[in-house]
């Protein structure tokens, strides 16, 4: 779920064997992206994975680093990470989103390289894009609350209705 010029564009390591079959980001039961974006005040409501189509109407996207579905992100190699960054840089590059938000340290990393990589904006950005990376809000990761989770997703959403800096200005 892309387009361009999105405020926002979530992306998660790569589809689980649950969200391939369902066709849906995001779909596992015990997954807290829904209720995490909801309580963050990116959507009004909470959202069932088979409506990520109307993300697009808050002017947010989804898409992952690695398209390849597995049981658990573990079984990703090096090179899927490396190779899934890449293609991830040139999709950015191509629509433009104002924030690109990985959902996992881990995955950012590997993905871009930069093992000192933590919560929050990142110095990188790819074109004009700025990127931060979040929190995996996969069950597995129980040291990040829904409500700490949601705080971090929450400084996103701030960061991303501010225009970015020159927006609108002519010389």
């Amino acid at each position: 779920m892309v387009a361009d010029g999105l405020k926002v564009l979530f992306c998660g390591i790569n589809p689980g064997l649950m969200t391939a079959a369902a066709g849906h980001h995001f779909a596992r039961p015990g997954n807290r992206f829904w209720p995490v974006l909801h309580l963050s005040g990116f959507i009004p409501r909470r959202f069932e994975p088979s409506e990520q189509a109307e993300l697009l109407s808050y002017g947010l996207g989804i898409t992952n680093v690695v398209a390849r579905p597995t049981a658990r992100a573990d079984e990703l190699t090096a090179e899927e990470y490396r190779e899934g960054g890449r293609i991830l840089g040139a999709k950015v590059e191509r629509l433009r989103p104002r924030w690109l938000a990985v959902v996992g340290v881990t995955a950012y990393r590997a993905a871009f390289d930069d093992r000192k990589a933590s919560i929050g904006p990142q110095q990188r950005t790819i074109g004009s894009t700025r990127v931060w990376v979040l929190p995996n809000p996969s069950g597995l990761n129980a040291h990040w609350t829904a409500a700490t989770m949601a705080e971090e997703f929450g400084r996103l959403r701030k960061a991303a209705e501010n225009p970015p800096v020159g927006a609108g200005l002519r010389a």
